[in-house]
């Protein structure tokens, strides 16, 4: 151990302190003898402790103990973690008790899987999730370096097969050379497979309807051999190509034909029998095809979109016409799209997924929408509080409007096992819809039910809506499956009510418990006026049961394959047997705010028989208009697309005389086309370049009309979004990046603001893509190995042999200082001492009493006497020492008080000791002859003792 000062020159103030302390001893400072000196002392003692303080005083001893991180790569390429574990095991069982050894896992991620410290890795060290899409060399040094505590003997241990594809290894490697770390390398050699990869597919972004193009296709293989390649575009077969592969790179070019306009994605895959890796079989591209508009027409009953096709037909616009259950999962499909129609499409029969890309669709491409009204659409449809009501200039909400004949509904929801998870939760959402729909004055109650029935919320009038909807969120899930209890129940509650219209919605996804007794309650039912819809989740639920109890109820029944559109159905039902949305008297709709389209009403408009009631949103612009008044014809911006609400029909049941009308193809057509994107070209050049898991984007903006900013939208293919503030770096140029987490196509759509940060119409989508892992990629020999060991050189590390790992602690350590502070201890010290010398100085106590009784009670003191009480010895000699000083003591006072010259002579002869009694007086104590003097003294005393008296 040794000593050291941060601060020695402080040290030199010794010097004065020297002479204060001479100073304070020459000094009167009102105190006297052992009282001063105690002050002086502990106030010199308080100034050296402070001087130590000031001085910085260490104590620290040489320590030479090792610190070495294992850094571990995880990634796909690496296909086997455990030789790497059984390596570190191995290692670390080399390293000395006191050596400290960490554990690092990375992958695109850099996570630590055991800290630093003396305990021995153990067998089951590398379990962190990472992400093994990526090799991120740099995160997982980063990392690493972090852990680490002392400031020598530090090592980093990087085993890895060196293929980085994010980040910069290199700059991060020159960071922990400066501080002192080195990096070892051990490299793992995956196993050599027989492997094809389509590396690179490409073709022009955009393109005009009918023109030829080519493919370009890159194929790299480990093997020489055939294959098939097989091209796609927007998941449909265009192609298959037989191919004979060489060893190495395989270029090839694939001629198409831009058939259809939109925005479209091409898919290449390769197969071969000897491919022992699918994983980088597929890679895409997308284009954009100009020419005539398309658009999606999704009708809610087969048949009746004639009045629409002929429309769009004498304009010139191509369509498509697909049932609800067709429509699209994939974003790219509706981006393909100028616009889509809904005519009379319920919202049971469109999924929830499906209707949040729609809305997607609208709000980042650009894409227009348009609803045709009828009985299955807007309210009636069920889209209350939708992706689609969000998108529309008008809500569903009619709360105040008019007039509502009193309801009651009762929900009787399966809460058995079977319904755990999403089912469940979706219909407690849907519940939570239909409660929001009601009135106030409305009667509501919710009975959920496994094996017997559990009342939720005992039918009651709605005047707290917030307090039954939290009720409802509570439903566990639990039990069996007993239908009939939990209905009877509900129709027992239900003709209690007072309600003009009572209607009960039966939930379930399982098979009942029981079937009997169904026919005398919906007896019961029929006769109180009361209705039952059903609700299939499944085909494990009891469908024959339910549409039985559906029809004997006068309801409705539905069958769900998708749970998504649970609420919808809730939502529909409510709005279905309050029967307010639909309105179905004639009348003559009234201009509002016509606008552009004014031109087509200048003779007057067509008469109207029924419509859907609904309400116009703040910002929308309300066309034409009811009586009432509620909007007929209502159109507003939403986002980058337009959307347009038609609350009535187009099949000729409410409009007749306006399919009939001569203009309604025209004005029609027109409607369509002003839902259409903001753009007829494309505004922007856009290059996009994947580095690893980073995507760079340089746009650049045709014409002199560059926009103030520039937004990019990023769209994944589950619909996650994520927006990117471009900068321009040059007039009309701007740059950006984002992070890829997983592979896969993405849609990119630009939105330009002005200086205020408000969007401008128009806007452009393309797309790009990171077809699949680059772990998957076949590299180039030799430039992984040349990679880990630049890594070792720069941080003077090792290239440790994999068959060796006991070499990871087998360096030379360096003695390191391990540093001990001692300024609180000072301060303590200091400040006690402070305590001690005020305790001197203000406080009038016998201190050399105390100073006495401190010595005699020291334990060195008890100690001394101890032993000479042992000593007979000791004993006898001190006895006699006594009596000889009792004796001087008597002749001294003899002298003093003039005893005569006998006691004068007694008094200067020397001492004598005692003659030992006889042994007949043992025990008598006797005075030694010639002691006149002190015999006179003692009757002197005791005289002047009775006197006194």
């Amino acid at each position: 151990m040794g000593v050291q000062f941060h601060n020695p020159w402080v040290l030199l103030l010794l010097l004065p302190l020297g002479a204060f302390v001479v100073y304070s001893l020459r000094s009167d400072f009102g105190l006297k003898g052992g009282r001063k000196k105690w002050a002086i002392g502990l106030r010199t003692a308080i100034l050296m402790l402070l001087l130590m303080v000031l001085a910085g005083f260490q104590t620290y001893a040489l320590v030479k103990e090792k610190e070495v991180v294992f850094l571990v790569d995880r990634s796909a390429s690496v296909e086997e973690t455990d030789s790497a574990q059984e390596w570190i095991r191995r290692a670390s069982a080399a390293k000395d008790e006191r050596d400290r050894a960490g554990v690092v896992s990375f992958g695109l991620d850099g996570l630590i899987e055991k800290n630093l410290d003396a305990r021995p890795v153990s067998e089951a060290s590398l379990g962190a999730d990472v992400n093994p899409g990526f090799t991120h060399l740099a995160k997982g040094l980063q990392v690493a370096g972090g852990l680490f505590a002392g400031k020598e003997n530090r090592r980093i241990v990087l085993i890895s097969d060196g293929r980085e594809n994010v980040g910069d290894a290199a700059a991060e490697a020159a960071l922990l050379k400066e501080r002192g770390i080195a990096v070892d390398v051990s490299e793992i050699t995956p196993p050599l497979r027989t492997d094809a990869a389509i590396e690179e597919f490409s073709l022009p972004e955009q393109l005009y309807q009918g023109e030829a193009f080519a493919f370009e296709v890159l194929i790299r293989s480990t093997f020489a051999g055939a294959g098939e390649l097989r091209l796609y575009e927007d998941n449909r077969e265009i192609g298959r190509h037989r191919i004979a592969l060489e060893r190495g790179d395989n270029r090839l070019a694939l001629q198409g034909l831009a058939k259809e306009p939109g925005l479209h994605r091409y898919r290449a895959e390769f197969f071969a029998g000897a491919d022992e890796r699918a994983e980088n079989n597929v890679h895409y591209a997308f284009t954009r095809v100009k020419g005539e508009p398309k658009v999606l027409i999704v009708e809610g009953k087969p048949g009746t979109s004639s009045n629409l096709e002929n429309a769009l037909k004498s304009g010139l616009i191509d369509y498509e016409v697909i049932p609800p259950g067709m429509l699209p999962s994939e974003l790219a499909k509706y981006a393909g799209y100028e616009s889509i129609l809904f005519n009379n499409v319920s919202g049971e029969q469109v999924g929830g997924k499906q209707m949040e890309l729609i809305e997607q669709a609208v709000r980042s491409f650009g894409v227009g929408f348009m609803m045709i009204g009828g009985e299955d659409s807007f309210g009636m449809g069920g889209y209350y509080k939708t992706p689609i009501e969000q998108l529309l200039p008008v809500s569903m909400e009619l709360e105040g409007k008019r007039e509502v004949p009193s309801l009651g509904l009762i929900l009787v929801i399966d809460r058995s096992g079977s319904m755990t998870g999403d089912k469940l939760e979706l219909a407690k959402e849907s519940a939570m819809r239909t409660v929001e729909l009601l009135r106030p004055k409305d009667t509501v109650g919710v009975v959920a039910f496994d094996d017997k029935p559990w009342w939720v919320v005992e039918p009651r009038t709605l005047d707290d809506k917030a307090e039954v909807i939290a009720q409802i969120g509570g439903i566990p899930s639990a039990g069996g499956t007993n239908i009939f209890p939990a209905v009877s129940e509900a129709a027992e509650k239900m003709l209690a009510a007072e309600a003009q219209r009572k209607h009960i919605i039966l939930l379930t996804d399982g098979q009942s418990a029981v079937n009997s007794g169904y026919d005398e309650l919906l007896k019961t039912m029929v006769d109180g006026k009361i209705t039952m819809s059903t609700v299939a989740v499944g085909q494990d639920a009891d469908v024959n049961l339910l549409q039985f109890l559906a029809n004997g109820a006068k309801g409705r029944y539905y069958l769900v394959e998708d749970a998504t559109t649970l609420p919808a159905i809730f939502s529909r039902e409510a709005a279905m047997i309050a029967r307010t949305y639909i309105v179905d008297r004639p009348f003559v709709p009234a201009l509002v705010q016509p606008g552009d389209w004014g031109g087509w009403f200048r003779d007057g408009t067509p008469r109207i028989y029924g419509y859907v009631a609904a309400t116009p949103k703040l910002t929308a612009q309300t066309v034409l208009s009811s009586p009432e008044p509620d909007p007929l014809l209502a159109r507003w911006q939403y986002g980058s697309g337009r959307t347009v609400a038609w609350t009535s029909d187009l099949t000729g049941k409410w409009s007749k005389d306006w399919v009939k009308w001569p203009d309604f193809p025209g004005w029609f057509t027109e409607m369509v086309k002003w839902t259409f994107p903001q753009f007829s070209a494309s505004p922007y050049e856009v290059n996009t370049t994947v580095t690893g898991n980073e995507v760079h984007f340089e746009v650049t903006a045709e014409g002199a009309d560059a926009p103030d900013e520039l937004e990019a939208v990023v769209t994944g293919e589950e619909g996650g979004e994520s927006r990117i503030a471009l900068t321009q770096i040059s007039p009309g140029v701007y740059t950006g990046s984002t992070d890829i987490r997983t592979p896969g196509s993405f849609l990119l759509n630009l939105q330009a603001k002005d200086g205020s940060g408000k969007a401008l119409n128009g806007s452009m989508g393309t797309g790009f893509v990171v077809p699949y892992s680059p772990e998957f990629r076949i590299p180039a020999g030799g430039a992984e190995e040349d990679k880990l060991q630049a890594l070792a050189e720069q941080t003077g590390g090792r290239v440790l042999d994999w068959n060796d790992p006991e070499a990871a602690f087998r360096f030379e350590a360096q003695p390191e200082r391990s540093l001990r502070g001692w300024e609180r201890p000072l301060l303590a010290a200091a400040l006690l001492l402070w305590l001690a010398d005020i305790a001197v100085r203000r406080l009038a106590l016998p201190w050399s009493r105390l100073a006495a009784f401190l010595a005699a009670a020291s334990p060195w003191r008890r100690r001394a006497r101890a032993l000479a009480a042992e000593s007979p010895a000791a004993s006898a000699a001190g006895a006699d020492a006594g009596l000889a000083r009792l004796a001087a003591r008597k002749s001294r006072a003899a002298a003093f008080y003039g005893a005569g010259t006998g006691g004068k002579a007694a008094a200067d002869a020397p001492p004598q000791p005692p003659a030992s009694p006889p042994p007949e007086e043992a025990g008598q104590e006797t005075a030694p002859a010639g002691d006149g003097g002190a015999d006179r003294l003692g009757r002197l005393l005791e005289a002047k003792r009775r006197g006194g008296r």
